[in-house]
């Protein structure tokens, strides 16, 4: 697993004087140069504006005469201009529409591209709402879709923040090229050189020197989606209680509404209180859809905290390969020692029995013998090496991912909480407007 660094090209990386752009529009090779050039020496979000502005529900019909129903999302790219002020490149050139699964092979070449990347999520696949106790929601609901547009422009922004994902001409391409871009990505065959699960799992169990760093590593990634699923878990059962109680309050609107008709003298009273209870029902919904935004950017972070497991799993993965290949040199050292006389050698060996039966071996194969294992040590010198400086580089690029990532966490954070403090004391005094002008009503009858 080659690790670059910045500078260094990639063989998955194709240089953006090898694609071609679908169209004729000169407009959108201006823009490909523009966002090209900016990302060399600048962050990418800095000078371009990306937003995942529509969605639309499609259909065709495959090669087994299946229908295909699916939503695409339409990317625009705009840039920023220097006084401030945004504006679209005219005619608009840089919309295009894209599947989610496009959006997951993306993803998966950014993983495999950037291995030391702490690779920001997807929105997940199915969505809950838990407060309406409800396990799943259907994919082309329209909250559902909405909430899918609202992380899959993020996760296009998180990228394009990041100094080198947003240099990488396949995400420039994701966004400008609307043509052959599936067949463009996967002729990087970065599919191919995925790591396997049971790869994984026998790196992390046979490691002989695991990092102390990436092993405090995964334990913290751990406890960071521990706690995150532990807020959300509690917030939805603060959600659920709270809706129940707004929506039960329908039963005093219904009450005061028909005990104002056999009144005469309180009517008019208990009619008006009856609709601010109606109100205080009703509005929790808006509430709660806001809520529901808040805690979909939050469980973000459960899937930031994976994230952060896997560059600890392709760490012992590279560890793993690193100590075979100093297994191996020394292994083939010590066969040197033993045909030099310089190591015992084993009395049960397959050498051994051999010299026992038919006697020792003549000179010459056994300077045959020792040129080869030479070459044998040589060979597991330069993989060593290899190993050491490609771990190490892994490493360094790791661990400063990982110090940007917890500043990012850290504000992102910062951000949502407060978020959710301003809308629960927005969500308060509309209920404490709602309860005041209620006892108005009562006091007026």
């Amino acid at each position: 697993m080659a690790v670059s660094s910045p500078d260094d090209s990639d063989s998955l990386r194709y240089d953006s004087d090898d694609i071609s752009i679908g169209g004729d529009d000169s407009k959108i090779s201006n823009l490909f140069n523009f966002v090209r050039d900016i990302s060399k020496n600048n962050k990418l979000s800095d000078h371009v504006e990306i937003l995942v502005s529509e969605h639309e529900k499609r259909s065709e019909t495959g090669s087994m005469g299946m229908k295909d129903v699916f939503t695409t999302y339409l990317i625009e790219v705009r840039i920023r201009e220097e006084n401030g002020r945004k504006r679209q490149v005219a005619g608009n050139p840089s919309s295009l529409w894209r599947r989610y699964s496009e959006f997951e092979m993306l993803r998966n070449y950014l993983v495999v591209t950037f291995p030391y990347v702490i690779v920001p999520p997807l929105p997940e696949k199915r969505m809950t709402i838990m407060w309406q106790q409800m396990s799943t929601v259907d994919h082309f609901d329209a909250d559902f879709i909405e909430r899918r547009r609202v992380g899959l422009e993020t996760f296009l922004q998180r990228v394009a923040s990041h100094e080198e994902m947003g240099r990488d001409h396949l995400f420039h391409t994701f966004m400008l090229q609307d043509e052959n871009w599936r067949e463009t990505i996967v002729g990087t065959g970065f599919q191919s050189k995925q790591d396997s699960r049971l790869k994984n799992l026998n790196a992390s169990f046979r490691l002989k020197k695991p990092d102390k760093r990436f092993e405090g590593l995964k334990i913290y990634a751990q406890e960071l989606r521990n706690n995150i699923s532990a807020i959300l878990k509690t917030r939805a059962k603060l959600a659920g209680t709270l809706y129940g109680i707004h929506k039960i309050h329908g039963n005093y609107g219904r009450v005061f509404s028909e005990w104002s008709g056999i009144e005469k003298e309180m009517g008019d009273g208990l009619q008006s209180a009856g609709h601010f209870m109606d109100a205080y029902k009703d509005y929790i919904d808006d509430f709660m859809n806001e809520e529901e935004q808040i805690s979909d950017q939050l469980k973000e972070y459960i899937y930031f905290a994976d994230s952060l497991k896997a560059v600890c799993r392709k760490q012992e993965v590279m560890q793993y390969e690193l100590e075979k290949s100093e297994e191996l040199l020394s292994s083939k050292r010590y066969q040197r020692d033993q045909l030099l006389g310089k190591a015992p050698s084993k009395t049960l060996s397959l050498q051994g029995m051999r010299s026992k039966i038919f006697g020792p071996e003549k000179p010459e194969v056994k300077d045959a013998r020792l040129r080869q294992l030479e070459d044998q040590i040589e060979e597991a010198e330069e993989a060593v090496l290899r190993n050491q400086s490609e771990t190490m580089s892994f490493m360094e690029h790791a661990l400063s991912e990982v110090e940007r990532f917890k500043k990012q966490k850290g504000s992102d954070l910062k951000e949502l909480f407060i978020s959710y403090a301003v809308l629960q004391i927005k969500m308060a005094k509309r209920g404490i407007t709602l309860w005041t002008n209620t006892k108005e009503c009562f006091e007026k009858m």
